[in-house]
């Protein structure tokens, strides 16, 4: 190993040229905002949904690159590369529940999702159902959905440019989260979706040609022989080498630790087919059969991708060391940089960081519309305004534009708390809300006839309280000390009453038992006809320029 890794955490801030690494920085906003604003001003339109869904103007080539922009977020990069260097065996377990997931979501939900609504996951769930309460629910969901994804993105960002140049202090960390918020409304306000999906399907190249550099680079060194890289990273890590290439270091081989594993992968699995800004992505595309055309490209995007992370993480952990890792700035989160470094010095430095820059910004902004979408269509048109609008359109994307500066605001404030949480599991949390909130009561509407509406009330609002109340009391938020690994948000106090990480396991039963037992209790009468007719539209696509008029 080679003698800079002893000071390599303070040798990568010093040695990488704050000035470099801002100018990358810099060429990559200033680019991807002129072509937000010449794809803009070649659309004149700006009806609702010219903004939220760029009119579906999208190929599903195109859609399929953009949802790999929009799904690699910072957690795939930074957090898995950190979980795999250090973890091992666990860490690439996150990359399985992360991939495994898209089949969920292909054959469960992308088409059928694309020939029901319009706009927003509540156009699908309101369908047959009492249309404001359950768009108000829908709306709570999806912007819980995407706060938590948003603090992922935000401590990302804080960690890499804390580490490229130097700082670690909470003032430093803050402003530049700071800054991401502000470009990411910047790309939201100006763009909308359109200029959104043209940004993520260039961050997704990026992303992809970037990490195959690293991975090429890395196996070089070790003659393209994976095993002598594995064994490499055993023995720079002599206290837990051998726990890398097995399951356990990171859970344990106690009971409650495995079951935290099964907690954890079930919420993977089962999140992304309930993820908004996912859903949202398939009406930015014509047919339904361009929608699962898109999956189908994501799936080999998104699998080649955590193909490189395998290999990125074994070698973070092998030629720069565990120890400098968790020493570093932003600690795990800062494994991939770390090797950049130790790979190509600061250029190749500088360019890593800014790919993983543009992860961050192309993932928070699509975020960022699709709450703010919600909001305006869901809450403000249909359940404030009741759907009486003079200026429906203009008036959808003016509160739109709003929302989104308010949640840039909420994302600036809670990426400053969750600052020093590992980012891949951060988005695991999000996964676990969705999966809890959102999937179920999507699954009964599409193929439950006597789903009513206070089974998806109950659904989604009791599933989402569980899970808010599990996480609250789990290890994340308390219990693990400032030395911990991966300390808790407030790591001085102990209020932790839940002892997994991931309340999946048991918030996303909860949420289907819940979705029957009021479907059960609420109102017996159920509409059949407007359940055959969702049936037809789901699996035909006939009437989809009719779906949710408001």
């Amino acid at each position: 190993m080679s003698g800079v890794n002893a000071v390599l955490a303070q040798d990568a801030g010093a040695a990488a040229s704050p000035i470099l690494n801002i100018s990358i920085f810099l060429v990559f906003v200033v680019g991807t905002l002129a072509i937000v604003f010449y794809v803009n001003s070649r659309h004149a339109k700006k009806t609702a949904a010219d903004f939220y869904t760029a009119g579906g103007g999208f190929s599903g080539t195109q859609n399929g690159f953009a949802i790999a922009g929009d799904y690699l977020s910072a957690a795939s990069f930074l957090g898995i590369a950190g979980a795999i260097a250090i973890n091992g065996y666990d860490g690439f377990l996150y990359s399985v529940g992360f991939l495994v997931a898209w089949l969920v979501a292909l054959l469960l939900v992308a088409e059928l999702l694309r020939n029901t609504g319009r706009f927003t996951m509540g156009d699908v769930l309101a369908f047959r159902m009492r249309q404001r309460p359950v768009r108000a629910a829908a709306a709570t969901s999806t912007l819980a959905v995407s706060f938590f994804y948003l603090l992922a993105q935000m401590a990302g960002a804080g960690a890499l440019v804390s580490l490229l140049l130097g700082v670690s202090g909470a003032f430093a960390q803050g402003a530049v989260i700071a800054v991401v918020g502000v470009v990411m409304i910047a790309y939201v306000l100006i763009g909308g979706m359109r200029g959104t999906t043209w940004v993520q399907m260039i961050k997704a190249v990026l992303l992809i040609a970037g990490t195959l550099v690293m991975t090429i680079w890395a196996l070089a060194l070790f003659g393209f022989n994976f095993s002598a890289l594995l064994g490499a990273a055993v023995e720079a890590n002599p206290e837990d080498g051998a726990g890398l290439l097995s399951p356990g270091l990171q859970y344990g081989a106690t009971t409650l630790s495995k079951i935290d594993f099964i907690s954890l992968g079930l919420a993977l699995v089962l999140g992304t087919a309930g993820l908004p800004h996912v859903l949202m992505r398939f009406y930015t595309v014509p047919t339904a059969k361009e929608a699962r055309k898109s999956v189908e490209w994501a799936i080999w995007l998104i699998g080649l991708f955590y193909l490189f992370t395998l290999v990125i993480g074994y070698a973070a952990g092998a030629l720069v060391g565990p120890q400098t890792i968790l020493e570093a700035p932003g600690r795990v989160n800062s494994a991939a940089p770390l090797l950049a470094f130790e790979l190509g010095g600061p250029i190749l430095l500088g360019v890593i960081a800014a790919v993983a820059f543009a992860t961050i910004l192309a993932v928070v902004a699509g975020l960022t519309i699709t709450a703010s979408a919600s909001f305006a269509h869901d809450v403000y048109i249909n359940v404030i305004k009741r759907g009486n609008v003079e200026d429906t359109e203009a008036t959808q994307v003016k509160v739109a534009r709003r929302t989104a500066m308010v949640i840039g605001v909420v994302a600036i404030l809670g990426g400053i708390l969750a600052r020093n949480q590992n980012v891949a599991f951060l988005v695991a949390l999000a996964f676990a809300v969705a999966a809890s909130a959102n999937l179920p009561t999507i699954l009964y509407s599409l193929f439950w006839k006597r789903f009513n509406t206070t089974g998806a009330l109950f659904s989604i609002y009791g599933g989402l309280s569980v899970t808010l109340l599990l996480i609250v009391f789990s290890p994340v938020v308390s219990g693990r000390g400032p030395d911990a690994p991966t300390p808790s948000i407030f790591p001085n106090a102990d209020f932790m009453l839940f002892p997994l990480s991931n309340p999946g396991l048991v918030s996303i039963p909860a949420s289907f038992l819940l979705g029957a037992i009021g479907t059960y209790v609420g109102q017996k009468r159920h509409d059949g006809s407007k359940y055959a007719e969702m049936e037809v539209r789901s699996l035909t696509g006939v009437g989809i320029a009719k779906a949710s008029a408001h």
